[in-house]
């Protein structure tokens, strides 16, 4: 059985980097704010995600079911431009129109 102090300078180690990590993120997020890279990859990232899911559906649509993966592509950058840019609700709205026209087609 370890000894007492062992236990105490694990747990006391623990602590700190668990204590550590969690408080990191806080201290990083005000100079963050006004970072101009973050505001660049909020403008960019959903756009980035919407390419990569379309690139996704596309090399797996190969298969026979690319006009369907067309007319989805469609209708996520109608939803995504005419609903105020809400990335959430475009790939959802894409993403159900492909299951429906491959299901029912």
């Amino acid at each position: 059985m370890p000894e007492t102090g062992y236990i105490v300078a694990v747990l006391a180690i623990a602590f700190v980097i668990t204590l550590t990590l969690r408080a990191l993120p806080f201290a990083v997020l005000k100079p963050l704010r006004e970072s101009e890279l973050v505001a660049a990859m909020a403008a960019w990232m959903p756009v980035g995600i919407l390419a990569l899911l379309a690139a996704a559906t596309f090399r797996d649509s190969a298969a026979g079911h690319l006009l369907e993966a067309l007319t989805a592509a469609a209708v996520t950058v109608a939803v995504h431009l005419s609903c105020g840019r809400r990335t959430l609700l475009s790939i959802a709205a894409g993403t159900a129109t492909f299951v429906l026209l491959v299901n029912l087609l």
